[in-house]
């Protein structure tokens, strides 16, 4: 672990929920700072406030926290003491207040399919602008385009394929390697992850993807487009949650010839019978990210199938940059390796 020296005019301060105390802990370290600490405190009737228990005035304050339902809370009250926190800290005088959520909920519903849908990720975006944030950070979100055009405040899309890219090499080895979207609407995603990789192993690396089509929850389509024969095949995603889609990429690669399939998918949502699904897949190896904590599957499973990497390296180094007006575009595209923290 390398400590880093902040240089900037402002003083820094990390914030995030008791829950994800573990990994803004991690954060700081890397940085070299003390946690920020806050008072979370519940009332009777349901209701709940939140405070800094620090002057933030005239500091440059982060707040590090994934939305999604677990440690006791659901989605909506975590993203409600969200959005109180942050109020809490612009009021109390803090120079800037950057969102950092590595996981951010409801930015899978991010156009209409039906008549009178919502469109859930531009009213998320309200309420964080309505609070009175400067910038919104986040790590592989479904919809990268849709999530930029939400927000009218400045945002950083954070990709997890650095991070992977360590892990996968030491997976692959010498084998010919092939990069895999399970959905055409992953493609760019997969490309970004495949440049990456391709810089890590130092040699070329080819790409395919499946088309799938998805309605009403029920996953169809299949079809291969793409050489995977005699490849080590790689799928790429954003998120796990039933893992169906992995699992049916992962069956189309190995029937075209693919020597084996692993996935790095960022985060682990891992919903209905998401266990038993990758337990008995044509998967050898999933990878993920603990942007959401990895205790929503069998602890067996995750053993056997499942490696989690730290994300604090990926987001120390997008506060550091951000911190120090340095270059996010660089940490982004480099593998893991060479991220500092």
């Amino acid at each position: 672990m390398t400590e880093m020296k902040l240089e900037s005019g402002e003083e820094i301060a990390v914030f995030s929920l008791e829950e994800g105390r573990m990994l803004i802990g991690r954060i700081c370290e890397r940085l070299g700072v003390e946690p920020g600490v806050h008072e979370e405190r519940e009332f009777e009737d349901g209701e709940h406030k939140i405070r800094p228990l620090e002057s933030v005035r005239g500091r440059d304050v982060y707040l590090v926290q994934s939305l999604y339902s677990g440690g006791g809370l659901s989605v909506n009250d975590k993203m409600m003491r969200v959005l109180f926190f942050l109020g809490a800290l612009n009021d109390a005088g803090a120079a800037r207040v950057t969102a950092v959520i590595p996981y951010l909920a409801y930015s899978r519903k991010d156009m209409r399919t039906k008549a009178r849908d919502p469109v859930s990720t531009r009213y998320t975006a309200a309420m964080f602008e309505a609070v009175g944030i400067d910038r919104m950070v986040t790590v592989d979100v479904h919809n990268r385009a849709a999530f930029q055009n939400a927000f009218r405040v400045p945002t950083q899309h954070l990709t997890a394929a650095p991070v992977f890219a360590d892990k996968l090499a030491e997976l692959v080895g010498d084998e010919e390697v092939v990069v895999v979207s399970p959905d055409a609407g992953g493609v760019k995603r997969a490309e970004r992850a495949r440049q990456i990789l391709q810089k890590r192993l130092g040699r070329a690396v080819s790409s395919a993807f499946v088309e799938k089509y998805r309605s009403e929850g029920v996953v169809s389509g299949g079809r291969l487009v793409g050489d995977v024969n005699g490849k080590v095949a790689v799928i790429i995603d954003d998120l796990i949650s039933s893992g169906t889609t992995l699992v049916k990429a992962a069956q189309a690669c190995r029937q075209q010839g693919a020597t084996r399939a692993v996935a790095a998918a960022t985060h682990g949502v891992f919903s209905a019978d998401a266990a038993e699904v990758l337990d008995e897949s044509a998967l050898q190896k999933v990878m993920i990210l603990d942007t959401i904590a990895p205790d929503r599957i069998r602890t067996e499973v995750m053993k056997r199938r499942i490696d989690v990497l730290d994300a604090a390296p990926l987001l120390t180094g997008a506060i550091h940059r951000l911190h120090t007006d340095g270059s996010i575009t660089e940490l982004t595209m480099m593998p893991g390796s060479q991220q500092i923290g």
